[in-house]
């Protein structure tokens, strides 16, 4: 009878959450910043306020998501942006894009960093690169960000759900499935 109260028991027991962690990014696309927000599980955050701040906490400005958790912020200081927005249910967003990088972005100098020529190689000397016109850039990025952004949510989705905690909880779960049916045939070899 106790055996079978111990089975009860362990059955009934709860099992751990299966939580999402919130996943973040910015980088560049042209003159502007472009973020993602949403949760690792591929649900992404439609409709919700991104607020901008500098290094000290001072409000640059806001965004929102579209439907697919995608923002676009334009800079209009070359410090460091950090992008906030609060998720519910105790999830937060937050992400920071360095000075140099949102400098880069405006066109501006780099501050505090010296300025290095790069040395030609024997592989680039005589090679001309075409350029190319903003519009020609802007739908290369748009292209190449519509072909990631399945990737990046099958990425997240698959680390959420393959993570090493969850890797030893189920051999933790089969150690001590086997441990209870050694404990009940010894039980059994004693008793009869």
């Amino acid at each position: 009878m106790r055996q079978l109260a111990l089975i009860l028991a362990l059955c009934a027991a709860p099992l751990p959450a299966l939580a999402h962690k919130v996943i973040a990014g910015v980088f560049a696309s042209g003159d502007a910043i472009e973020g993602e927000i949403g949760f690792s599980n591929g649900t992404m955050a439609t409709d919700t306020e991104v607020v901008v701040t500098d290094p000290n906490g001072v409000e640059l400005g806001r965004a929102t998501t579209d439907a697919d958790g995608f923002f676009i912020y334009i800079p209009t200081a070359p410090v460091a942006h950090t992008f906030f927005a609060d998720l519910g249910a105790g999830h937060v967003a937050e992400v920071t894009m360095p000075a140099d990088d949102v400098a880069k972005i405006m066109g501006v100098a780099v501050q505090n960093t010296p300025a290095a020529s790069p040395k030609p190689t024997p592989a680039s000397e005589g090679v001309t690169v075409a350029s190319l016109s903003d519009e020609e850039r802007q739908a290369i990025a748009a292209a190449v960000r519509d072909e990631i952004l399945p990737l990046r949510r099958e990425m997240a989705a698959y680390r959420e759900h393959n993570d090493l905690q969850t890797i030893l909880g189920g051999i933790g779960y089969i150690f001590g499935l086997f441990g209870l049916g050694f404990y009940l045939a010894a039980r059994r070899k004693l008793a009869g």
